[in-house]
């Protein structure tokens, strides 16, 4: 082996590294605070671009040393840093969410640890006013040797932190020569077991950073603020000599309000310190993030930075912020790209930020590790709290095996090999530092986690302890504090959040009921994987119950698919954990965002945003007018933030429409009124919609973006829709024409002139429905209580299919007709069942059939409640051929279902049946639409309609809910060849079960009794 086994040796973190300090890029005079332009500085040299590289699938394999001068590197091959190998072809993808892709042997890993060698020529000369050179590697996975020019630089680990090196005696002024071991696993494999695909490499910038002889090295600026002023203390140390330094501070307007020099106050950290009064401060805060500008001259280099000033601080088990009580409305984010794995480029990051700032999050968790700086820095200026957490996750240390598999045995014991062991207490505290060091002077951040899903111990309390020590100004969290033995009392003293994942509304009760004396935080809540989630207004509505319950941070927020070109469909191919042929997998357990792997949004998003719009409406008063309506901003005035637009419609028609400008404050956190009288026709299903937009542009939204919306059902003599009792009403218009019936022991056969239809007596449903001499139906109808499992539902699978519901079929047990007033009544007495199991639900079923061929169906259902809640109940039609588009009235336009609509409005609809699907990258239920009155669905000139006396739900799709079940992958879904239609009387809520808490009582479809009425009509576009 050619280089030494750091890479199992838990004494050796790195080796040559410069300490820890905070994130600057420094330049020879000011240059501004260089975020999204820092390689504009004359004192970076970014060494990133096509390295060579080599690929070993052992380190024993790599015999030669690659990194001597002169080696030809003629087996090489081109690869663009920052990059993942895996992206290259090398290795394999593999996700894993819990288990270790390694055996459970710390510090130990495989003798065949894969490795990629990489090389890097490039010129460089020394600059006589600059002439250190600092070697920075802000990311690679796992670990790393590094020499220049044939000299061994040194070794570091720790994947998601920035190792700097001291490379000055190395270089040389023309060409030199960068090579870098990146090894695949190491000791500290054990410590970044996140949950996520695992990829490595060189995946983050490299580059060189020109520095004088004597600097200033590190600081750590921190604010106060007093009645009309800030004190700002700025703590610093210097590396050789100390020298004079003037520190001045700009407003946004570039006006001059502080300026200091550094001046010897020596504490057990520093060396130095500057403190200044900025009067009549603006505070930062995520709704109007001030920054100032902070010019810190030294001798031949300059450092820029950016100052918010603000307060963080708990009173009450309250969370403030600048005197003022705050929620986190937030999203859990991985770096994550379809293309480039998790090397993230400054224009994904502020795509994502972006499209956060425009759904209303203002605030993000860096699971699980730390972000790159300039996305800190980014969060400061667009305005984002942030957990900033450290690279800290043995969560894999659970899987052990365990004689008793008890949870509670599990939970209890999960600490045991690593978070509670002695000898990873240097590894955590040094995660921590990396942390804490590199980012503490970044406003934006408000809250340092400890790590994720490690379990507690004596690591995390000296890493609790230090940071608590290190920085008092920020607050504390652990998560898996949560978890620990009873062999002894722990201390938690230094955590200041009590944080949660995935709690239900009732244990968040009980804790609010014990009088808590710290705050409560859902780390992560509201489960977003596939159709979901179904819960984000039930937990909104607890967070605003209680002051102490400081809000949540959603998982996650993008879906983690590797993208592989196009299938042979045309369709995009994302692929998830297991087809890359891992031995250990999560398969899809990764996709669980908001948004697709390319950022489209997913419904869920949009639920999200309207959930959390800034404002709600608590009242209307359509008689005076009078809209009472809550600020649900921390910071601002409502009047300064938003504008109003609004719009009345009947039947899904706008009646009136405008624009409203509110003209008193209505502060945070408080309730005012505005006035609006609108025009309410007498007849129709009449609605007032308030819109709500954004006042004044900012850095990343336009003026008038869209922030969410209130709806409002207005009173009138008759609210139900015109068109739904029309349809409902006989169409025969005196159409006189006889009906024929007869019947043998099989069929009833209904027979006019337009139609002809075939009731199978055996099932109770009709087999056959003929207009015109043209047949409809490509397959009977069938009573449908089965839906293809979303996500969510995966923990009910397996008990709705041992319940048989997919598989459930049709027995009727009697049937009988007569005629009455010129229509035919079928009367059938049925069940539905599964071979081997008893009767799930016992039907009666009112079938009548006007002249004209309509049919109308009330259905009386009782289930055995031993059966588990349904997925749904309904009747599912073959349209024959497919059909183009579909016309409804109800909450739409995209996917709704009872407990995720919230994004969803009343009106009148179309869309394309390819529109109408949700196309999930891992197939399931979707695209159904609630509380409809009726829909119609074309073909040219045919039209089916169904509408009901009482709203129904609805899906439309090429696909039948059996090949959504069966594939795999959208790329992979075949169409019916007809168009599937399902008219339900309900369907089972949504939930985030797939990682949360079952789904609530209130939207379990799993009544005892209860009715469905439909009708369905036939016919031509008049």
């Amino acid at each position: 082996m050619i280089v030494p086994r750091h890479y199992e040796d838990l004494k050796i973190m790195h080796e040559n590294t410069m300490p820890c300090r905070a994130y600057y890029i420094p330049a020879s005079r000011d240059m501004g605070p260089l975020v999204e332009n820092r390689e504009d500085s004359d004192r970076m040299i970014l060494l990133n671009g096509n390295w060579k590289f080599r690929y070993f699938s052992s380190i024993y394999d790599l015999q030669e040393k690659f990194y001597e001068p002169g080696y030809e590197c003629s087996d090489f091959v081109q690869v663009k840093v920052p990059g993942v190998w895996q992206n290259d072809g090398y290795d394999r993808h593999q996700y894993t969410n819990v288990r270790y892709p390694i055996p459970l042997d710390p510090p130990y890993v495989p003798q065949e640890n894969p490795c990629g060698a990489y090389v890097r020529e490039f010129e460089y000369e020394i600059q006589k006013e600059a002439p250190k050179a600092y070697l920075n590697f802000e990311g690679v996975d796992s670990c790393f040797y590094v020499w220049m020019n044939g000299k061994y630089v040194g070794y570091s680990q720790v994947s998601h932190a920035t190792s700097e090196f001291d490379v000055t005696d190395m270089l040389q002024n023309g060409k030199n020569t960068l090579a870098v071991l990146v090894l695949k696993w190491c000791d500290g494999t054990y410590l970044e077991d996140q949950d996520k695909f695992r990829m490595s490499g060189i995946f983050r910038d490299v580059y060189l950073l020109n520095r004088p002889e004597n600097i200033l090295y590190d600081y750590f600026t921190t604010t106060k603020s007093e009645k009309d002023q800030a004190v700002v203390t700025v703590q610093a140390n210097y590396q050789g000599e100390a020298f004079p330094v003037k520190i001045t501070v700009y407003d946004r307007e570039q006006n001059i309000v502080a300026v200091q020099m550094l001046q010897e106050k020596r504490t057990s950290i520093y060396t130095h310190q500057a403190v200044f009064e900025i009067k009549n401060p603006k505070l930062w805060n995520p709704e109007q993030p001030y920054l100032y500008t902070m010019v810190i001259q030294g001798r031949n280099e300059v450092i820029t930075d950016r100052i918010g000033i603000r307060e963080i601080c708990i009173k009450d088990a309250v969370i403030y912020e600048n005197e003022v009580p705050v929620k986190f409305k937030g999203v859990n984010r991985h770096d994550s790209d379809p293309v480039t794995g998790f090397a993230i480029s400054l224009d994904q990051m502020k795509k994502d930020l972006q499209m956060m700032k425009q759904h209303n999050f203002n605030a993000v968790r860096s699971s699980h590790y730390p972000n790159v700086p300039y996305f800190y820095q980014l969060c400061d200026q667009y305005g984002f709290y942030v957990i900033a957490e450290a690279d800290n996750e043995s969560h894999g240390t659970q899987s052990q095996y365990l004689k008793d598999s008890s949870w509670e045995n599990v939970s209890k014991r999960w600490n045991e090999r690593i978070s509670d062991n002695p000898e990873f207490i240097p590894a955590t505290l040094d995660r921590t530092m990396l942390c804490v060091q590199r980012e503490k002077n970044r406003p934006s951040i408000v809250i340092w986690s400890m790590g994720n899903e490690c379990g507690y111990g004596c690591t995390f309390e000296e890493a609790l302890k230090w940071t608590k020590a290190f920085d008092p100004t920020r607050l504390t969290c652990y998560e898996s504090s949560f978890y620990r033995n009873d062999s002894r009392k722990y201390d938690y003293s230094n955590i200041d959040v009590f944080s949660r994942m995935y709690p239900s509304l009732e244990e968040i009760q009980e804790y609010m009921e014990k009088k808590p004396d710290k705050p409560f935080l859902l780390i992560e809540y509201c489960h977003a994987m596939g159709n979901g989630p179904g819960d984000l207004e039930d937990y909104f509505r607890m967070i605003c119950q209680y002051p102490i319950l400081c809000g949540g941070f959603v998982w996650e927020w993008c879906d983690h698919g590797i993208y592989q070109g196009k299938a042979e469909n045309g369709k995009e191919k994302y692929l998830y954990g297991g087809d890359f042929q891992e031995e250990v997998h999560d398969s899809n357990f990764c996709m669980d965002g908001l948004v697709f792997p390319d950022r489209t949004p997913h419904t869920g998003l949009l639920e999200y945003q309207n959930v959390y719009r800034p404002a709600r409406i608590i009242s209307y008063d359509q008689e005076s007018g009078v809209i009472c309506l809550r600020n649900h901003m921390d910071h601002v005035d409502l009047k300064d933030f938003l504008f109003l637009t609004y719009e009345t419609s009947c039947d899904g028609v706008p009646v009136e429409k405008g624009e409203l400008e509110l003209v008193e404050s209505i502060c945070p956190h408080e309730t005012g009124s505005i006035q609006l009288r609108v025009k309410v026709p007498q007849c129709g299903r009449c609605y007032l919609k308030i819109s709500y937009h954004l006042k004044n542009s900012t850095d990343i939204q336009p003026q008038g973006s869209f922030l969410g919306f209130d709806e409002i059902p207005l009173k009138n003599q008759n609210s139900r829709n015109q068109k739904a009792e029309k349809l409902l009403q006989s169409q025969n218009d005196g159409y006189t024409c006889a009906v024929q019936v007869w019947e043998n022991d099989r069929y009833v056969w209904i027979k006019a002139d337009k139609f002809s239809y075939t009731f199978n007596k055996l099932t109770g449903l009709f087999e056959s429905l003929n207009r015109e001499g043209e047949e409809l139906l490509d397959a009977p109808l069938e009573l449908n209580i089965w839906r293809a499992p979303t996500d969510n539902d995966r923990k009910l699978k397996q008990q709705w299919t041992d319940a048989g519901y997919d598989r459930s079929r049709t027995r009727a047990y009697k049937t009988s007709w007569e005629m009455k007033d010129g229509r035919v009544i079928l009367h059938s007495i049925l069940s539905l069942s599964a071979v081997a199991l008893q009767k799930v639900l016992d039907v009666e079923a009112l079938w009548e059939i006007s002249n004209t061929g309509e049919i109308q169906v009330k259905m009386n259902v009782k289930k055995d409640m031993e059966f588990p809640q349904l997925p749904r109940f309904g009747i599912r039609l073959f349209l024959k051929g497919e059909y183009e588009k579909a016309c409804f009235y109800g909450l739409g336009p995209h996917e709704s279902y009872i407990d995720k609509c919230r994004s969803c409005s009343h009106g009148l609809f179309e869309a394309s049946i390819q529109e109408l699907h949700e196309d999930y990258l891992r197939p399931q239920e979707n695209g159904s639409h609630t509380d409809c009155d009726y829909v119609q669905i074309l073909k040219g000139e045919k039209i089916f309609t169904a509408a009901a006396p009482k709203a129904f739900s609805f899906n439309v799709s090429y696909f039948t809910q059996e090949e959504l079940t069966r594939k795999a992958h959208n790329f992979q879904l075949e169409r019916s060849g007809n168009t599937v239609v399902c008219l339900d009387y309900a369907q089972n809520g949504i939930g985030s079960n797939s990682c949360g808490p079952e789904l609530r009582k209130e939207y379990q479809l799993d009544a005892e009794e209860f009715t469905f009425e439909i009708k369905l009509l036939f016919g031509k576009d008049e």
